[in-house]
């Protein structure tokens, strides 16, 4: 069979897959590394070991493929978004690659809203102005070191990182990770000279924009041991979001997709970058003519983790040899569903890693808020899970405010093997949830964005056709009436408590005794 093989740089593993020209999956490996947490606030990798992984995935899969007799006709490419790191002037990475989970720019962030700089940003980057965010973190650098900023020829990120491993002689980025940096302004199509000003660098250390359908030429050596001809298309590819939504057919109009792993996010594919007048969503580039436009959410099944390793007697210790804490956690959401709808009157703001949409604002923390003698785990969980919903739906809400059509929602990660989690997911968007079967969807992605490239597959809304869908589950209109009238209460609870929660992250900025080196599965974005 003729395949795509697609690799997915994400924060803590590299994944490939070889899928066909039906979207079947034929091979996949993940290889795995540690997320770096030096100190508060820091979230950082080695990127020589993330350029190395890209390597040895291609390798694993591409080996797969031959012992199987499939033909390769490319390879394509997807990272994570909002990374950077310094590099040299042959494109070596001189220092860690700060991940997008990294806070210490929040100063930086906030000052810039202060000063009323950062709707104005927003709307011309497509990205909000927020620690997450390569502009805020540059401008950390001009703050904290500006002699190191100077004297760094180079800044790039993941995608840069993967490109100086696998490419020969490229120093290029995608406009799909290039929208996602804060720096580019996403209309112009050009280096934004207000955020580079910011950032104090200028565009000629920084990466050439291309599409996200070009070839660049496998680096010979990598060609050699993944036995692949010399020849072989990489197809520069794009950013894992906008790529997540072409690997569960979420291209069509109306048709939304939904990320709910360890964090969550919300997207619908729209033809021209658009920029939201309240500033609460992001939009990030497919291709030229495809944007996606959303809002993600820091806390999702992580925040079911986080209640099953606290609360639960039993649960308060790492999973046993041979024991799976997805099996513990399904047991807590047995639990929780035995509880009605609103959880008896608690709401929960779900802010245990702080938020991004569509407040955008650092220094977030989580809080339960209602809490009554006769309230259990149960209702503690099932609030969680109703709360993580509810920030979605906000998002969501952001959509319609925007005139942005939305008739389904495909979801797809860890949490969607939850019952719970689908129904009020469905009825907190009061929209039809499909599952999609999709386990590596935005490796998917990357494969089907390279079969758009290679001309073999001309109309990326065909991506719907080739999706299997599991289930589908509808919104109950009783739990979703109940949801809607209470959403106002959980945005005016966020929005009121803020600046407590921000003045308490002050306080205590430190991280609790014993996690400084807590290495988790951080968000996505």
């Amino acid at each position: 069979m003729d395949v795509v093989i697609g690799i997915d740089t994400g924060t803590t593993a590299t994944k490939a897959i070889a899928a066909g020209l039906d979207g079947e999956v034929r091979a996949m490996t993940s290889v795995h590394y540690p997320l770096s947490v030096p100190g508060p606030g820091r979230a950082e990798l080695d990127p020589v070991r993330l350029r190395d992984a890209a390597t040895e995935a291609l390798v694993t899969v591409a080996r797969e493929c031959r012992e199987r007799g499939d033909r390769v006709l490319a390879v394509s490419l997807s990272a994570f978004l909002h990374g950077l790191v310094p590099m040299d002037a042959g494109g070596n990475p001189t220092g860690p690659l700060i991940t997008w989970a990294d806070n210490r720019s929040s100063a930086q962030s906030d000052e810039l809203a202060a000063a009323g700089r950062a709707k104005p940003l927003q709307a011309r980057t497509g990205t909000p102005v927020h620690p997450m965010a390569p502009l805020a973190k540059l401008a950390w650098w001009r703050a904290e070191d500006p002699a190191m900023l100077r004297d760094t020829p180079r800044w790039g990120g993941v995608k840069e990182v993967v490109l100086s491993g696998l490419a020969r002689d490229a120093f290029v980025v995608d406009l799909s990770v290039a929208s996602g940096t804060g720096l580019y302004d996403i209309h112009e199509r050009r280096w934004d000279p207000e955020a580079l000003d910011i950032a104090g660098i200028d565009a000629g250390r920084l990466a050439e924009v291309v599409p996200t359908t070009t070839a660049l030429k496998l680096h010979a050596e990598v060609a050699a041991a993944a036995g692949l001809p010399a020849d072989t298309p990489l197809i520069i590819g794009a950013a894992d979001g906008p790529l997540a939504n072409l690997g569960v057919g979420a291209t069509p109009a109306g048709v939304a997709a939904v990320s709910l792993g360890t964090s969550g996010a919300l997207r619908t594919v729209v033809n021209a970058p658009i920029a939201d007048k309240a500033g609460r969503l992001f939009c990030y580039a497919l291709t030229e003519d495809r944007w996606v436009l959303g809002g993600a959410v820091n806390n999702a099944g992580s925040v079911v983790r986080w209640a099953g390793q606290t609360m639960a007697e039993g649960f308060d210790r790492p999973p046993a040899e041979g024991e799976d804490a997805d099996v513990r956690d399904a047991a807590l959401l047995v639990e929780a569903a035995t509880v009605a709808a609103g959880s008896d009157g608690l709401i929960c703001l779900p802010y245990l890693l702080g938020e991004r949409a569509p407040w955008w604002r650092g220094g977030m923390r989580g809080a339960y808020l209602g809490l009554r003698r006769e309230h259990g785990r149960a209702h503690l969980v099932r609030a969680a899970v109703e709360g993580v919903c509810q920030q979605l739906a906000l998002v969501r809400d952001t959509f319609a405010a925007e005139g942005v059509p939305m008739t389904e929602v495909r979801a797809t990660g860890g949490a969607v093997a939850s019952e719970l989690w689908v129904g009020v997911l469905a009825s907190a968007l009061d929209l039809p949830v499909a599952i999609a079967n999709t386990p590596e969807g935005t490796a998917l992605g990357a494969c089907l964005l390279g079969l758009h490239a290679i001309g073999e597959l001309p109309d990326l809304d065909r991506a719907a056709a080739l999706v299997e869908i599991t289930a589908h589950t509808r919104p109950d209109e009783a739990d979703a009436a109940l949801y809607k009238r209470l959403r106002p209460l959980v945005e005016k609870s966020a929005l009121a408590v803020t600046d407590v929660l921000t003045e308490l992250d002050r306080l205590a900025p430190s991280p609790l005794p014993g996690t400084e080196k807590a290495v988790g599965t951080p968000v996505r974005g």
